[in-house]
């Protein structure tokens, strides 16, 4: 899709509520369904969060209620990164701390 396409229809969306939001959203799944492969997320946490959204959508959930929801697991999403960049820090760091090659062992009395 063409950027100029894209950011027309952009402005059109952010003109409605979550009710119309889900509506389009419904179509655009139709038309995917219909005449493209379908562009899932490859993101593990996406998967889910889409997962939970649409499980709460098909239990008929009132859209408050599933737009705070998806405020929490995005803002739970949000905070597993910071974990996951905290430890890849550490790690990274480690790595660089470690000596290239391994410490020789002095020989000991016994092994003479």
């Amino acid at each position: 899709m063409n950027e100029l396409l894209k950011q027309r229809i952009l402005r059109r969306l952010d003109a409605l509520g979550d009710d119309r939001g889900y509506q389009i959203l419904d179509f655009i799944e139709f038309l995917e369904s219909k005449y493209a492969e379908r562009g899932r997320p490859t993101n593990l946490f996406a998967q889910f969060t889409e997962r939970v959204e649409d499980t709460m959508r098909a239990g008929r959930i009132p859209m408050q209620a599933i737009s705070g929801t998806l405020g929490i697991v995005d803002s739970a999403g949000k905070v597993m990164k910071g974990v996951v960049a905290a430890a890849q820090s550490v790690v990274d760091e480690a790595v660089k701390a470690a000596p290239e090659s391994p410490p020789k062992i002095p020989p000991t009395a016994d092994s003479k």
